[in-house]
């Protein structure tokens, strides 16, 4: 995702969680964010990274963003909302792997403008956690 700032929101516990996945937030994505879980497979961390675009979680945005490649700050623009996320593919990243990639579409609206931002990510495991590595091919906005 890009270093841009989603509008500050908190996701009510009985609402299912951003990510798309039907469970709530506290039980689905809150769990990463709060630090009582880590992420047990890179597409799980993708799903948790939208969420807290979502929810403008940049402390969990940093923490789960690799050294190598994660900017000293992250400030979000307070009028986007991603909205909407959709997988479309992974390749390994798996609870006893140490690489692998998501593919993925992420739907924000601007205003009343909707877009979406296409990526295809790379994530590691580093000190038992996955972290986002970085996209794997140019960043697109539709």
């Amino acid at each position: 995702m890009p270093h841009r700032r989603t509008e500050q929101t908190h996701a009510t516990p009985a609402l299912p969680c951003p990510c798309g996945l039907p469970a709530t937030y506290p039980e689905c994505c809150g769990r990463f964010h709060s630090g009582e879980r880590q992420a047990p497979t890179a597409e799980l961390l993708m799903r948790s990274r939208f969420s807290a675009f979502a929810v403008g979680d940049t402390g969990y945005l940093l923490r789960s963003w690799h050294p190598s490649t994660r900017p000293a700050g992250l400030d979000l623009d307070p009028g986007q909302r991603w909205e909407r996320l959709e997988i479309l593919a992974t390749q390994r990243g798996g609870m006893f792997e140490t690489e692998g990639s998501v593919e993925f579409r992420a739907h924000y609206r601007e205003g009343r403008h909707t877009g979406s931002l296409h990526e295809h990510s790379a994530f590691a495991r580093e000190a038992g956690a996955w972290v986002y590595v970085g996209p794997l091919s140019p960043v697109d906005f539709d």
